[in-house]
């Protein structure tokens, strides 16, 4: 394990970790400030430091969180890395109750989520799990035991080349860990579900520095907290993910004007409306605006998980004309998610917001409406990119986690079918962040004003696309979120991942 002290002004507490984390003969501690290397020292000569520091701490999806500067960041190679620094936190964080020492941290996987602090802190301790990067597909091809440290693209790079598949983020650089604990969205969710609903077991690191594995029949709560239940009862060090056959299929994106933009939502609400949802159809419905291309236009990426070009079920669609552009091929899961990855901007300020539905055309013609109206007030931001996408959650999908166990969701076959609605945006002057977010916030009240006056609103928030300002957990239902709360109390029951992690969403 690597800790990779860097800030001046350390406090006692990070000073601590320092020292006993490097007291492993194996490990290697990095240092700039003197008093933690000489802390460290008593284990290994403090290195060079900028290059691994600066590596972590820029690496993260938005500007937002690339600048906060933490004051170590802990590079853990195996869960038993994990269980060292998690308890020497917890212990620091108990110690500090009755002396004031103590230490807030923050976990990594992908670092995706875009707000401020939502995986890193200001001063604190960063565990980027990056280096938790295992892929073994078991002998049976059932399951693949994934570290979540990966990016998806190096999940299916691994298994397409085996000829397998597993149901797991649509962009190549998003993290394993962050997204299946926050449900997860996939192209394959109409066959088995949210991300988190195909999870066989997860191996935790507990707050007391235990680990534990959680399954159907060992720690059972604790299995269903997680799938949804994000980074609030531990540290996950390996996720076990059920696979499949899986060759080519036939996906990509298609480009639209603006002026097809009513044929298109027209077409969502009747797909996402099917009473029979053909299991292997998946679609993103994007309406968005870029100032250099100089205005709107509909992108749709269109996914069949076979080897089948242009199925009816997309007819509605892929009749529309003009097209202004199209990749539709037959490829493989790493290829699509490399496109995904290639039309997202990285590194620079960005904002997502996201609100539930019935499926409801009406609703989404509404919405679609605000994010244009409420558009032109930010419209000559330099650079902006700013997107209004659509998501089918028809009972297809809800159904899986009821027959897989059960989720932390709140999400049932009796919720309907429902629209996931994600705005977000993107731009490269730090400066301009108020007044896009202002703008984006302020279309979705708009927006899910109109839903709960004709009924169409549904609680539910996707805790990956949500901002900081949403209350994703809450959505799950009061239910959920009790049980969510046990499990907490149980699990770790000094609450340090809440009282001592403040990033990501809390219970």
């Amino acid at each position: 394990m690597k800790v990779m002290q860097f800030s001046i002004g350390n406090s006692a507490a990070v000073l601590g970790l320092v020292g006993l984390v490097s007291a492993n003969p194996t490990g290697n501690v990095e240092a700039r400030n003197e008093a933690a290397a000489a802390v460290a020292a008593t284990a290994t000569s403090p290195g060079s430091t900028a290059a691994p520091y600066n590596a972590s701490i820029g690496s993260f999806f938005s500007e937002q969180n690339n600048v906060i500067t933490p004051a170590c960041v802990v590079s853990p190679t195996t869960s038993k890395d994990v269980q060292e620094a998690v308890g020497i936190l917890s212990t620091l964080s108990l110690v500090g109750q009755f002396s004031g020492l103590t230490c807030q941290f923050a976990v990594r996987s992908g670092g995706h989520t875009p707000w401020a602090g939502s995986a890193t802190i200001q001063d604190g301790v960063d565990i980027d799990l990056s280096a938790l990067n295992h892929v073994i597909p078991a002998e049976d091809r059932k399951t693949v035991s994934i570290g979540p440290g990966n990016r998806w693209i190096d999940v299916y790079l691994k298994l397409d080349a085996l000829g397998l598949g597993v149901s797991g983020g649509r962009v190549a650089s998003v993290g394993v860990g962050g997204l299946t604990t926050g449900g997860g969205m996939s192209f394959f969710a109409p066959r088995y579900g949210f991300v988190c609903d195909t999870v066989t077991e997860f191996e935790v690191v507990l707050a007391s520095g235990k680990v534990v594995v959680a399954n159907a029949k060992t720690n059972p709560t604790l299995w269903s907290a997680l799938k949804g239940g994000s980074n609030n009862l531990g540290v996950v060090t390996r996720i076990e993910l059920e696979v499949f056959d899986q060759g080519k299929f036939w996906g990509g994106t298609v480009v639209y004007p603006i002026s097809t933009a009513p044929q298109h939502l027209a077409a969502f609400a009747n797909f996402n409306g099917q009473n029979r949802f053909d299991e292997y159809g998946a679609i993103i419905n994007s309406y968005g605006y870029s100032k250099i291309q100089g205005g709107w236009f509909v992108a749709n990426n269109y996914e069949y998980t076979k080897a089948q070009q242009y199925p009816p079920v997309f007819n509605e669609f892929t009749s529309i004309q003009p097209q202004l552009f199209s990749t539709m091929r037959i490829s493989n899961m790493s290829d699509f998610g490399i496109e995904m990855e290639d039309s997202i901007p990285y590194g620079r300020g960005q904002i997502m917001y996201t609100q539930t539905y019935t499926n409801d055309l009406e609703t989404i013609t509404n919405l679609f409406n605000q994010a244009n109206t409420l558009l032109q007030p930010v419209a000559d931001v330099e650079d902006l990119v700013w997107y209004l996408s659509l998501q089918p959650l028809p009972t297809q999908i809800t159904k899986w986690g009821d027959i897989k166990g059960g989720n932390s969701l709140g999400l049932h076959e009796s919720s309907g079918n429902l629209v996931l609605a994600l705005m977000s945006a993107s731009w490269p002057n730090p400066a301009d962040e108020k007044a896009v977010t202002a703008a984006i916030i302020d279309t979705l009240a708009k927006a899910n004003a109109f839903a709960e006056k004709k009924g169409t609103l549904n609680k539910y928030e996707y805790l990956n696309y949500a901002h900081k300002t949403q209350t994703p957990i809450t959505g799950y239902g009061a239910e959920n979120v009790a049980k969510l709360k046990a499990a907490s109390h149980k699990y770790d029951p000094l609450q340090v991942f809440q009282k001592r992690v403040p990033g990501g969403f809390k219970l």
